[in-house]
């Protein structure tokens, strides 16, 4: 059975309402949920960006199914700051916590005021960084000089068990090179050749763990509706990798995303009021090969969806899946 959870975003929703979502979608039937972690959100009109980590602590504890995360360690998280948190949020909430690591976006990342460095080398930083973090949850003291530095540091507070540290990717070169260090692999929505190869990528090159799946869709009640949802809220997700990785403020995404044709929308995310149509079409992105399929409902009144998700969206998947 594919496990099938819900995104929260933090770009859009206030944190405290987030943290009602997330309640209300345990109790519409998901198996666990993640969330964003971002300084700024993908446009002006999202108007939101909570601090992950501060909800994290709190979602896991008014829940009982597993949250995780997506995470960049090595320029605006320093890794041991963030092995810090992982092993506090694991060892409260055993079994409970994951963290899947990436190698940054400008958008969040320039507030440091240091340089953004090229792909290759955000990926050699967050090698360093996974080294590092995995070293402190194992209990060891660490020293290193490299694209990250760290001066004698150790965790004094310890899990039984370390989190699973996955990796995100969304080209089949960088799921390969993570396939020799992640405990499960998490990407994005693409055509299906493109996460074919993905997952192909990683499975081939001896990846182990999950594959996750994050699926940005926009539901309402007509399609004109659902429509004006994700041209709203999910015009950005027409501006793709590399260029994405790139951007620093809300504003310069809102410029290069434009004024997007519907059919581009389409290719972006999911958009529909026919929840038949939603389910198959995620079904059929699931099949690929992926453990794991995480719903982002683009909307910011999540309580709709929800509604739909527990009556007819879920129970619909469970049976294709």
């Amino acid at each position: 059975m594919v496990f099938l959870g819900f995104h929260a975003s933090h770009e859009q929703i206030p944190p405290s309402r987030l943290l009602d979502d997330v309640v209300a979608a345990e109790a519409a039937g998901f198996d666990g949920a993640m969330c964003s972690d971002h300084v700024a959100p993908w446009g002006v009109r999202q108007g939101e960006s909570g601090f992950a980590l501060s909800w994290l602590g709190a979602a896991l504890a008014r829940t009982d199914f597993s949250i995780g995360f997506v995470n960049a360690p090595g320029q605006r998280y320093h890794p041991v700051v963030v092995a810090q948190a992982y092993a506090t949020l694991e060892e409260m909430f055993p079994g409970r916590f994951w963290a899947a690591l990436g190698s940054g976006e400008a958008m969040n990342e320039h507030v440091t005021g240091e340089p953004w460095p090229p792909k290759h080398e955000r990926n050699e930083r967050l090698a360093e960084s996974v080294s590092v973090i995995r070293r402190l949850l194992n209990g060891d003291m660490v020293d290193h000089d490299g694209l990250v530095r760290v001066h004698e540091a150790r965790l004094w507070t310890l899990p039984e068990t370390p989190p699973p540290l996955f990796a995100t990717a969304v080209s089949p070169e960088t799921a390969g090179w993570a396939a020799s260090w992640a405990d499960g692999l998490a990407t994005v929505l693409q055509p299906p050749d493109a996460l074919h190869d993905v997952v192909s990528a990683y499975r081939s090159a001896g990846g182990a763990g999950p594959c996750i799946l994050q699926v940005h869709l926009s539901w309402a009640e007509t399609d004109a509706e659902a429509l004006a949802i994700a041209r709203d809220q999910w015009s950005n997700g027409v501006v793709g990798p590399p260029e994405a990785w790139n951007i620093e403020q809300p504003e310069q995404f809102d410029a290069v995303a434009g004024q997007p044709e519907d059919h581009e929308l389409r290719e972006a995310l999911f958009i529909s009021a026919d929840l038949e149509e939603l389910a198959e079409r995620i079904a059929e992105h699931a099949r690929i090969g992926f453990d794991r399929v995480y719903l982002h409902h683009v909307g910011k009144d999540q309580a709709p969806f929800l509604q739909a998700a527990r009556k007819r969206l879920l129970p619909r998947l469970r049976e294709l899946l």
